[in-house]
């Protein structure tokens, strides 16, 4: 496997990233491909499609071990599923796959035509293994079934923001930070402590608690 490309995003550290691509579409993410691969050919014809497959690394959870069951934190931690029906980063092999918008194809000086994409869910600095075109009439399944994972389909909370808070972020800032903290970051087992959490995004440190039923973004760094 050759890395190919890396992806940078303004997902600083793995807590805070949406759990799926295309959960957060706000957020913005550019694909800068590798010296050798920078020829400009390789990209004709990619400006027509809307949606990409990415294929990456879980750079993050590389290990030598496996096992065969994972706790998914949407499942409250503590129930154990079979690894090959999660998408836990903890498999036999790191590989982490994607679906996201394409926003531009931009050409660059010094970085060559990089991909502006939209949507995604990985760490800042991941490696890059493949870009595929995403295809609607044979990647799309309206009628498929989601397993377990249906049970929690749409799950949301209450995000605000303290005055504070509002005075130093743009409103495109504070549109990404709510959509981001809208689907809920902590584990599940969590969901009514009063801890302070820290999460790093677009290079600020976000601290934030749950209060009254909802998360209130306390102060920014």
């Amino acid at each position: 496997m050759k890395i190919i490309a890396k992806i940078y995003t303004e997902f600083d550290e793995k807590f805070g990233i949406p759990r799926q691509s295309g959960l957060v579409k706000e957020t913005v993410g550019k694909i800068v491909f590798e010296p050798e691969y920078r020829n400009p050919e390789a990209l004709r014809g990619i400006e027509g499609y809307s949606h990409l497959w990415l294929l990456w690394q879980f750079s993050e959870a590389v290990r030598e071990d496996w096992s065969p069951t994972v706790r998914p934190p949407r499942l409250g931690g503590n129930k154990r599923m079979g690894v090959f029906a999660t998408r836990s980063p903890y498999r036999p092999n790191s590989i982490g796959l994607s679906s996201v918008r394409l926003l531009e194809v931009k050409e660059t000086k010094n970085e060559g035509t990089v991909l502006i994409v939209g949507g995604a869910d990985i760490l800042s600095g991941t490696p890059i293994y493949d870009v595929k075109p995403y295809l609607a009439y044979t990647d799309s399944h309206p009628d498929a079934i989601g397993g377990f994972a249906d049970e929690v389909l749409g799950y949301e909370i209450e995000v605000e923001l303290s005055e504070e808070v509002r005075e130093v972020l743009t409103d495109e800032e504070a549109k990404k930070l709510v959509a981001i903290l809208r689907e809920d970051p902590r584990p599940s087992y969590k969901s009514e402590d009063e801890k302070i959490y820290g999460m790093k995004f677009s290079g600020k440190e976000i601290k934030f608690k749950h209060e009254n039923c909802k998360l209130l973004v306390t102060n920014i760094e």
